[in-house]
């Protein structure tokens, strides 16, 4: 309660220019210059809040929405017709629906309870899959929804109410670091002047604290009772998905007030530094602007599933193909033969086979045709694939190197329908903030009057040289002198050796610096100290943070507008000089200085603060000393503030320039620190040129305050710079080296500015130094006055086709070109006359950086890159601002953060870390890919192999409609017989291990190339299934055609013959499943061998039967086929018949054209891996697909730089190694 009260002291806009205005400073403005609140009327400015009265907002015309959220696909109404829907888009539902249909007349050649039962079974399962999955993202939504709100109940009192109860209307009160529950107008704040700072980064991404002013009348409602007879009335624009705009007036104590979207808390946005707010609720649910920002839970199908259509297209137009030639047949024989036998009674029931009609004869026979051989449609596949899918998902949950430890959060597959899409993703889209990089800033480096501090590395750096170490250690290239090598590598090794020397040190949030020289008050013996102590004042001094003391630790903490100001402060702390108090005009710091041990608390007061903007790139604060003296502080880019450098000023520029380079390529975020001294007369005058621009009101009043701003900031002298490290999600740089090397493309789209967006991009290596920028940029344009969106656009078309065409004529192979482009930008770019040729460009170049995009470019981003390359996109975020990129991806994975589950909700993935996403790509995408591919493939030719037995018997038989098979034996063929083994190929198939997709990245691309689900193996399969349905049936024919069978030299009949053909099917396409796995364990012996014995099982117990339910098939085993040695002659002549000519092209694949995996399997096989490491090690540096970005380029190009200086220095002695010749 102390701290609230000494906070609430500070009037915090105070410290502010260009954010906030003094409240009575502007009312005075106001009054004088006759300010009016907003006119709109019209089209989409019709909403009416009525304040603390929610009741009237039960009725129309001001009823609106709920506050109740959903993301689910289905509710309770939709799910039946929705899910029947998304079941019969697949072709091959429809079919069977129909021929269950046609099951229920007289011309079905089976029974109806054979083909309904099937149908019936595979839809009650995909929907009850279905229903699963979206249960799961119901329960997350009532999770958020039942969240507790505390509302004015009436008469002065408040109480606690779920979210989703919430209406419009109603008075809230949020405490600090909660989220808003829905879309604010804010009343007041725990400050006495209405100020608020929001997170925003739920939102868009950012970082930085946004500060939020309440209008001044409404500032004295500052507590409960307050609002007991409170009224008020807002009429403001209608719900829209814009975050930035916000229009409306607002109606209190007869008045009329304009809103604007200072105004505005936004629902999932975060109240932060501020320990309450009090606000009523404009806009609910779905009407928020967060929610119109997402999209609808979209249906997603793979790519396989949809080729898999085509495929039934090609199977259903074989089915016809056949039918029509066996209903031709059927009526020639109807009308020419059919009158001989006489014995069937032909003129007695005319309908089916009428010899006067035989075209109607056949047209009916073609009806039982279509459903005879309907197997070549395999209905269990549909269900044999859902099952192989959710059992994929549960070992991807289940995989124990997805589990983050620290926040016990597994990984979840919450729609298995796109496993394997995992394995065929070309792009991945990729939030900035919460995804990337954990929003903590370390103070690392720094760089005092030209000489630069800090030897602890940062993680780029220490991951850069593990990875070059990896690399010559790997290099068996004896041409190369190891005393080279290792003088050119001291760096690298001081680089481990200091991490693992530093990892015992006392950790400090936001301060990793290393370095004795500055440490402990040292830094006074340095030549420079001067400098160094005017350096770590402007830390200590030039900032808007409020000190807070930890009650736990004993030590200071900041609460400050971003994380980069936090760190600084910490550093300041640790350097000994300790922001300790601020008051409203005066900030107090505790130096260690001129002693160390001897603290001292000095005060400067402050005269003022031009703060930080995206637009200004600086802060500058004016205050006076204790001698009286005056002092500009700055801090700002290092562009803008060496701009501003006074003649004198720029001692330090060079070296400063340099270590900032230097600072930049290992991915530190870098600002540059100056001063200069005012006297007296020149800041008094200045002060008064400022305070009228200030309290100027108009739309001039930003111009006016930066031209005040620029008379102020010039003249500045250089002391140094700051590199601070955006820390990065536990091995994000790896994970994105990994997935270069696979051959995966990666955009970051972040609603960041650019310079954080650019500094990201070298830290995780999108970009280094010799890396070509573009950079599309929407100023500069002369033409705006005349033709503004015009002029824009053909300047932005322009830049486009110009660096298209650099990278066109660039001949150098090792260049690498980034593009960057701000949302601004964006608007134009992704218009329909110039969004194909930004593709295009953004193609050609190795990484895409987009900056301060809302949510909905980064979807209309999405889609254009899923569209325009006709490819598969990975959308990854963690925030309510990635929701529509992920949904709009083929694919979303969501990040379970921190900062909410709205991201995880709307994702189809959902992981702990960014980290994981290479397992989940790399390893289960590659695996599920395969499996299916295969397995589906394996399907086609097994239903093949038994479907057309059917049609050459029918042939056989007159095209009579008559099956060789019992009932039973069809029923159970996909059902039990073979659906086991194809699904333990669907679920334990691997190709290689885990490892060694790992450590063999290229592997993946398999998967986006499609090699094992293109129609060359397509109908390879096919063919393979059409050349075993002829072995099966005719090879069965010629060996049973009129021989004797049995003992007493009787011949076999149909039933015989057609279970030896069925028990030839089993045996074939079961060995064939066993042929193409590569990964055995017990349990595919187990499935493969005991669907053999099922089938022996089964004829025994069915033939045990009575006659009545057994039919021809009593004792059919036992007394027929079992003693009669020709069964199993035929049986294993057959099976390696069927099976011989895939033994062979696989034979001759693996010896004369081995794909990437075979060669793997054999090294792994005869144990080359160990034997002979040279030979592996190469193998594995064959297989990292070419790429210009992550790790390996970085330290490529550094390799490239090293044997350049190496080829220097040899040509000079007249000797160069063949490694290094410019052929090798």
């Amino acid at each position: 309660m102390t701290r609230g009260r000494i906070r609430a002291k500070i009037r915090r806009s105070h410290l502010y220019t260009f954010a906030c205005i003094h409240p009575h400073a502007a009312a005075a403005a106001s009054s004088s210059e006759g300010e009016e609140p907003c006119q709109f009327d019209g089209p989409g400015f019709s909403r009416i809040v009525h304040c603390n009265q929610p009741k009237l907002h039960e009725k129309k015309p001001f009823k609106y929405c709920t506050n109740y959220i959903s993301t689910t696909k289905y509710n309770f109404l939709t799910f039946l017709p929705k899910a029947l829907f998304e079941q019969f888009r697949r072709v091959a539902n429809i079919y069977f629906l129909l021929a269950a249909a046609l099951s229920l007349t007289d011309i079905a050649p089976f029974s109806a309870v054979s083909m309904i039962a099937p149908l019936a079974f595979v839809i009650g399962l995909s929907m009850a899959k279905e229903a699963l999955e979206d249960s799961r993202r119901f329960i997350q939504d009532m999770k958020v929804n039942m969240h507790k709100a505390t509302y004015h109940k009436g008469a002065g009192v408040f109480a606690h109410k779920p979210w989703m109860k919430l209406r419009v209307g109603d008075v809230v009160k949020v405490e600090k670091d909660r989220f808003f529950p829905a879309d604010l107008l804010l009343l007041s704040s725990s400050y006495e002047d209405g100020i608020c700072y929001v997170e925003t980064m739920n939102l868009d991404g950012e970082t930085n604290l946004k500060v939020k002013r309440a209008l001044e009348v409404t500032l004295t409602l500052d507590d409960d009772a307050s609002f007991k007879e409170f009224t008020g009335k807002i009429k403001c624009e209608d719900p829209n998905p814009n975050l930035y705009t916000y229009m409306g007036n607002f109606e209190y104590a007869q008045e009329v007030h304009p809103l604007d979207p200072n105004h505005i808390l936004l629902r999932d946005s975060k109240l932060r530094n501020t320990a309450y707010i009090y606000g009523v609720v404009v806009f609910t649910g779905h009407d928020s602007k967060v929610m119109q920002n997402a999209t609808k839970s979209p249906s997603k199908r793979s790519r396989i599933e949809k080729q898999m259509d085509k495929v039934i297209y090609i199977l259903f137009s074989l089915l016809v193909f056949i039918s029509l030639i066996s209903s031709i047949g059927f009526a020639v024989n109807t009308g020419y033969e059919m009158p001989n036998f006489w014995y069937l009674r032909p003129y007695v029931d005319s309908k089916l086979y009428d010899p006067t009609r035989p075209a109607l004869s056949g047209f009916y026979h073609l009806i039982t045709a279509l459903i005879l051989y309907g197997y070549l449609i395999p209905i269990s596949l549909y269900v044999s694939i859902e099952v192989v899918k959710v059992l994929q998902a549960f070992f991807m949950n289940q995989d124990i190197h997805m589990y983050d430890e620290e926040t016990g959060t597994p990984a979840q597959a919450r729609t298995s329908n796109l496993n394997e899409e995992l394995g065929q993703v070309d792009t991945i889209l990729s939030d900035k903030t919460g995804t990337l990089t954990c929003n903590q800033m370390d103070f690392l480096k720094c760089s005092i009057a030209g000489c630069s501090y800090g030897t602890r590395p940062s993680e780029v750096e220490r991951a850069a040289a593990k990875q070059m170490a990896m690399n010559l250690e790997d290099d068996d290239d004896p041409d190369i002198c190891q005393n080279d090598i290792d003088a050119s590598q001291i760096e690298l090794e001081t680089i481990v050796t200091s991490e693992t020397e530093n990892d015992q040190r006392r950790v400090i949030k936001g301060f990793s610096f290393e370095d004795s020289r500055l440490m402990k008050g040292s830094w006074m013996k340095e030549p420079n100290s001067e400098q160094i102590l005017l350096f770590f004042r402007i830390l200590s001094i030039c900032h808007t943070a409020i000190p807070e003391m930890n009650e736990v630790t004993g030590e200071m903490t900041y609460e400050a507008e971003s994380p980069d100001e936090a760190a600084f402060l910490v550093a300041a702390r640790e350097f000994g000089f300790e922001f300790c108090r601020r008051t409203q005009s005066n900030i107090y710091v505790q130096e260690r200085y001129p002693s160390y041990d001897n603290p001292v608390e000095r005060e400067y007061k402050i005269l003022g603060l031009l703060d930080f903007t995206s637009k200004r790139k600086r802060m500058s604060v004016m205050v006076r000393d204790e001698d009286g003296q005056i002092f500009l502080f700055c801090k700002g880019a290092d562009s803008i503030i060496f701009d501003r450098l006074a003649r004198d000023g720029r001692a330090y520029e060079e070296a400063t320039t340099r270590h900032l380079n230097g600072y930049g390529d290992t991915g530190l975020r870098t600002l540059a620190l100056s001063f200069r001294k005012l006297d007296e007369e020149e800041f008094t005058s200045w002060n008064g040129e400022f305070l009228k621009a200030k309290t100027a009101i108009g739309n001039d009043r930003e111009a006016m305050l930066e031209k005040v701003s620029d008379m102020m900031e010039k003249d500045l002298i250089l002391v140094g710079a700051t590199a601070v490290e955006d820390k990065l999600q536990k091995g994000v740089p790896q994970c994105i080296d990994k997935l270069a090397q696979a051959g995966l493309k990666i955009w970051v789209l972040t609603g960041d500015k650019m310079e954080t967006a650019i500094n990201i991009g070298f830290s995780c290596s999108l970009l280094r130094q010799g890396m070509k920028q573009i950079c599309i940029s929407s100023t500069n344009t002369d033409a705006l006055e005349q033709e503004p969106k015009e002029a824009i656009k053909e300047n932005i078309l322009l830049q486009i086709t110009n660096s298209s065409k650099m990278i066109s004529v660039e001949k150098d192979p090792h260049a690498a070109f980034a593009l960057i482009i701000d949302g601004k930008t964006l608007v134009y770019a992704l218009e329909d006359d110039v969004k194909h040729a930004f593709l295009n460009l953004a193609v050609g170049c190795a990484s895409v950086i987009c900056c301060r995009v809302s949510p909905r470019q980064k979807a209309l981003v999405t889609r254009l890159v899923k569209e325009g390359t006709g490819k598969t996109t990975l959308a990854i975020g963690d925030g309510a601002n990635d929701v529509g990129m992920i949904q709009e991806a083929d694919i979303g994975v969501g990040i379970s953060g921190v900062e909410g589950m709205q991201a995880v909700m709307a994702s189809d993935f959902s992981i702990a870390q960014f980290q994981f996403l290479e397992r989940l790509l790399v390893v289960h995408g590659h695996w599920c890919y395969k499996r299916v591919a295969q397995m589906i493939c394996y399907f086609f030719y097994k239903n093949i192999a038994f479907g057309l037995t059917l049609f050459y018997f029918e042939a056989f038989a007159g095209f009579s409609g008559q099956a060789i098979y019992d009932n039973w034996y069809m029923l159970l063929f996909n059902v039990v017989l073979t659906s086991l083994p194809v699904i333990s190929l669907g679920v334990f198939e691997q190709d290689v291990s885990s490892e060694i997709c790992l450590q063999f990245p290229a592997l993946y691309q398999q998967g986006p190339n499609n090699l094992f689900f293109d129609w060359y193996r397509i109908f390879g399969w096919m063919g393979n299934g059409l050349y075993a349905s002829i072995v099966i049936f005719f090879v069965s024919i010629l060996i049973f055609f009129e021989e004797a069978f049995r003992g007493d030299g009787q011949t076999a009949d149909m039933w015989t013959v057609g279970s030896v053909m069925f028990t030839c099917i089993i045996w074939g396409v079961n060995v064939q499943i066993a042929l193409t796995m590569s990964h055995f364990t017990w349990i595919q012996h187990f499935i493969i061998w005991g669907s053999v014995v099922s089938w022996y099982i089964f004829l025994f117990l069915y033939g045990m039967l009575s006659p009545v339910h057994s039919g021809n098939g009593y004792r059919l085993l036992m007394d027929v086929l079992a003693p009669a040695p020709k069964f199993w002659v035929a049986t294993i002549l057959v099976t390696i018949l069927c099976n011989l000519p895939y033994l062979t092209h696989l034979s001759f694949q693996r010896s004369f054209r081995p794909m990437d995996h075979h060669v793997i399997q054999e090294i792994k096989y005869y144990k080359k891996d160990i034997e002979d490491r040279t030979m592996w090690n190469r193998e594995r540096s064959k297989a990292r697909q070419e790429t210009k970005i992550g790790l390996s380029a970085r330290v490529d190009a550094r390799m490239r730089q090293f044997k350049d200086k190496l080829t220097k220095k040899y040509s000079t002695i007249g000797v160069l190694p063949s490694s290094l010749s410019p052929h090798h």
